[in-house]
């Protein structure tokens, strides 16, 4: 095997890869896109088969190869399945989503560094774009907010690809949560998702969705 060294030959090995992929598959099958979204539920009550530690590695692993401004990656995730770290998160929560939490076999923390962008060197080599940041506290923290969740949002649809089930939440105290976890760091909380394998007799109706013509123009 050989391998690209010069800046023309990385580039040339990217672009052929990306080729190369589009020869194996242009689309994904209706029944695949079925599992990820256009199927799919958000799930709030769940069985008690565990979630290995390593199905946990391998949501990341897809995660993080989704789009993030400048490679920002700032999402940051803390897995809460013992009972201590459930006693903690519950601290946080709307009492509506008190057995939702603790019914699941593990809890995702989607949290934000907000010194992301310390990174940048690792995450972006080929320039040094720290001086964007630096000293430029909203555009940090919108930057971390806005990215974060995206990468939350793609780790959904990987835990789905993988076949587990997901339950978000906003209804909590992100300020017990950051108290709780992230107490003296650059961490702060963005959203819960619960995750594991669902208990579907608790399902209602889906909801309604709008169409394209209610939300969407072409200019």
């Amino acid at each position: 095997m050989t391998y690209a060294t010069t800046s023309d030959e990385i580039r040339a090995h990217a672009q052929d890869e990306v080729r190369s992929l589009r020869d194996k598959i242009t689309t994904l099958s209706e029944a695949e896109l079925g599992l990820i979204l256009t199927q799919a539920r958000s799930h709030y009550a769940w069985t008690d088969k565990p979630v290995p530690d390593v199905v946990l590695h391998d949501i990341f692993d897809i995660m993080k190869m989704g789009p993030t401004s400048m490679n920002t990656c700032p999402a940051r995730i803390i897995f809460v399945k013992s009972a201590e770290g459930k006693e903690k998160l519950t601290k946080s929560l709307k009492p509506a989503n008190v057995a939702k939490v603790t019914g699941a076999p593990m809890t995702a923390i989607i949290a934000y560094d907000l010194e992301f962008w310390t990174h940048l060197p690792k995450l972006f080599p080929h320039e040094d774009r720290r001086h964007f940041f630096e000293g430029k506290d909203a555009y940090i923290k919108d930057t971390a907010y806005r990215n974060s969740t995206l990468q939350g949002a793609y780790f959904m649809i990987a835990a789905r690809a993988l076949g587990l089930d997901v339950g978000a939440l906003s209804g909590f105290d992100n300020a017990v949560v950051d108290e709780e976890f992230f107490n003296g760091t650059a961490l702060k909380s963005n959203f819960l998702c619960n995750i594991g394998y669902a208990d579907e007799a608790a399902l209602f109706q889906r909801l309604p969705r709008f169409d394209f013509d209610d939300v969407c123009e072409i200019l």
